[in-house]
């Protein structure tokens, strides 16, 4: 009996999450719980005793994206070549913020907001293979001088959104990622002569 019932919550949880993922889909982030259990047809009871608020629902939403993000991340700290590091890193915060918005909201707010520890642990995780990458990329002199985590951030946000209000085909976002590569590359040794020239 009690393994039927256990049965019962995941199809349950997963009915809830499948109906969620279809809503915002539809471009809403809001994740009105109630009008999310009568999609889902189960009991509103049933959604807050698996997602106690609207941001644990997000989380959860997000969290196969964010294990990605981090397994990229990851990937880009063993890159023999220090800018081939940030390349891999800046095209996977790119393309998960456009390819999952529900991640792309967790990511965008602070740590404080998190529902759960494991959210707040990947935060934390994701910051520091990022500055791992960018201080090797930085003692390599790939990266533009001054430049640090929260500006790659904030550049990556922006690219981001622009490529979103754009609605751009994916071929343009690759366009606009090297645009914003480019800007963030160390200029070549002799690039400054030259441009005196």
């Amino acid at each position: 009996m009690t393994t039927t019932l256990r049965a019962d919550a995941a199809r349950n949880r997963e009915r809830v999450l499948t109906t969620a993922r279809a809503v915002v889909a539809e471009g809403d982030l809001s994740l009105p719980l109630n009008e999310i259990a009568r999609r889902a047809a189960v009991g509103v009871g049933t959604v807050y005793r698996h997602f106690p608020t609207r941001r644990a629902l997000l989380e959860a939403l997000a969290a196969d994206a964010f294990a990605a993000l981090l397994d990229q991340a990851r990937a880009a700290t063993r890159e023999d070549d220090p800018w081939v590091g940030v390349e891999l890193l800046l095209r996977a915060f790119l393309r998960s913020q456009l390819d999952d918005p529900a991640l792309a909201e967790v990511l965008a707010t602070p740590a404080e907001q998190d529902a759960t520890t494991q959210t707040t642990a990947g935060r934390a995780e994701l910051g520091d293979l990022a500055a791992t990458v960018l201080e090797q990329a930085t003692r390599a002199g790939r990266l533009r001088p001054g430049l640090t985590l929260d500006d790659l951030q904030h550049l990556v946000c922006g690219t981001a959104f622009a490529a979103r209000i754009a609605g751009t085909p994916r071929h343009r976002d690759e366009l606009y990622l090297t645009v914003l590569l480019a800007g963030v590359r160390a200029p070549d040794p002799g690039e400054g002569s030259r441009q005196a020239d």
